[in-house]
């Protein structure tokens, strides 16, 4: 039985992976959540589903990631196969440089759920690790948009590209993969749960008039059900020997939408 864990799983991206693997009867999926108690539409997933399991914790605390896994650990037999690292935030403020926010960049920090997990993917049968970033934490897509803007979270994802990296550099040798993607713009608002954040209109505007200096027409945000199949073709397919590179949805790093 294949065993996943997926971080930031209550809504949006992260809930529709926990739908897409949990559709198959044969896979074991561990929801991780920061809050049991607001995960709504996660909850009214595993009525209908009994391969899902719920888990507490914040992916800033790596005592509670640790329990986490202890509780995966019992489930299956100390093993995991699959980890999926898709809590994040884009919580404002982080307009430009001199607004960056540390705030963010812990936030967005994967080492604290990767080290945990770790130990389990290691028995595990293919010792493979999705994290999701974002184009605007890649050095190409800033420099040819121009966009000045999203500084904080810009900044964040490019960090946790490195922290992808270097993870894929010290453990290539006992056959992970990591890869680090770009699910593209997304339609999450099916599960929103709260209200764009004091200024993320703001944000959203500059974004899109960066993407507007690299493509003259911006496609419509896809579903979170494209996206994930997408992102999963491009991750179960992704070969060791690029492992810790930071590609699209596309597979590649020329095309983010």
């Amino acid at each position: 039985m294949p065993s996943y864990v997926v971080t930031g799983a209550s809504r949006g991206i992260g809930l529709q992976f926990v739908k897409h693997l949990s559709a198959n009867d044969e896979n074991q999926v561990f929801a991780i959540v920061r809050n049991k108690s607001t995960a709504k539409f996660l909850h009214e997933l595993c009525e209908s589903r009994g391969n899902v399991t719920i888990l507490e914790a914040d992916v800033t605390d790596a005592k509670a990631l640790n329990l986490a896994a202890a509780e995966v650990a019992k489930a299956t037999d100390n093993k995991l196969d699959y980890l999926i690292n898709n809590a994040g935030s884009s919580t404002l403020p982080g307009f430009t440089i001199d607004q960056l926010s540390a705030r963010q960049c812990k936030l967005n920090s994967v080492v604290h759920s990767t080290n945990a997990f770790l130990p389990l993917l290691k028995n595990g049968s293919t010792k493979k690790v999705l994290t999701l970033s974002s184009g605007v934490g890649h050095l190409g897509f800033t420099l040819q948009s121009g966009m000045a803007g999203s500084v904080s979270y810009a900044i964040a994802k490019a960090a946790l590209n490195m922290a992808v990296a270097k993870f894929a550099v010290q453990y290539k040798a006992e056959g992970f993969v990591f890869l680090s993607i770009n699910p593209g713009s997304v339609d999450t608002s099916a599960t929103q749960v709260a209200p764009w954040p004091a200024g993320g209109v703001k944000e959203i505007e500059m974004l899109m008039a960066g993407l507007s200096n690299i493509m003259p027409t911006i496609p419509p945000p896809i579903s979170t059900e494209e996206s994930v199949r997408m992102q999963l073709e491009v991750f179960y397919n992704w070969p060791i020997e690029r492992s810790g590179e930071m590609v699209s949805h596309f597979g590649n790093d020329t095309r983010w939408l």
